[in-house]
């Protein structure tokens, strides 16, 4: 975990990420994103109003499991994007992108789009999806139910994913095509899904899958179409 100055900085770069290759930033480098920082308007990140996270797995390969910090923005009632990091600390890594829209716009897409769409259905209900508290005076109380509320709207969701940089097997650099991700529908798909719950709620204060789990028994299941979460479907429609 990187070590923070005590002393504020008006520069928006992050401290050097020891992953990524490069020499380090220059004086001229920070000197010109402090400017930037001072001067230009970020109003499209402005709007980012919430922080989940969760994992993803390859629709190609669903063995291989990423950890995904999300930063999600709300464009209209009806469709989300979210900005994707490796975590939530400085120097992060953007993985890639989500969108995430309401049933009546997933309803009108043709059957091959569809099928690049999942469900956030068993994320909500199992306790992975959280929503980490952040620092400072909010009560736990208040934000367990604030996040109450946003997963009773995510569950209802349908979510389009691609990743850029395949951290997962180490790859300094973003590299190959855009991978179309998807998340997963049942706890059998996710090998040793306690243990890596367990290690990512040790790393967000309060966080507590199990206890969400619980409290979440009541969030009601909505009907999803068979289009979605492809991944766990297509080979079974092979088969027939």
């Amino acid at each position: 975990m990187s070590e923070h100055n005590t002393t504020p900085s008006l520069a928006c770069h992050d401290p050097s990420n020891p992953l990524i290759p490069g020499s380090p930033k220059s004086l001229l480098s920070s000197t010109l994103e402090t400017g930037a920082s001072l001067s230009q308007d970020f109003s499209p990140i402005k709007s980012i109003c919430a922080h989940l996270n969760a994992f993803h797995v390859y629709a190609s390969d669903p063995t291989r499991i990423v950890e995904a910090n999300h930063y999600c923005a709300h464009l209209t009632e009806d469709v989300r994007q979210c900005i994707l990091y490796d975590s939530p600390n400085p120097g992060a890594r953007i993985l890639g992108i989500e969108y995430m829209i309401t049933p009546k716009l997933y309803e009108t897409l043709p059957q091959t789009e569809k099928r690049y769409w999942h469900t956030h259905v068993f994320e909500v209900k199992s306790g992975m999806l959280i929503m980490p508290k952040p620092t400072g005076v909010v009560p736990q109380g208040v934000w367990e139910k604030a996040e109450r509320t946003e997963m009773e709207q995510v569950v209802t969701l349908y979510g389009k994913i691609y990743h850029l940089w395949q951290v997962d097997r180490g790859d300094k650099l973003p590299l190959g095509e855009p991978q179309l991700m998807t998340s997963f529908t049942e706890e059998r798909q996710f090998p040793d899904m306690e243990r890596v719950l367990d290690e990512r709620d040790s790393r967000f204060p309060g966080a507590d899958w199990r206890a969400k789990r619980e409290s979440r028994r009541d969030i009601e299941v909505p009907e999803m179409h068979p289009d979605a979460d492809w991944t766990w479907k297509k080979d079974k429609q092979q088969q027939q």
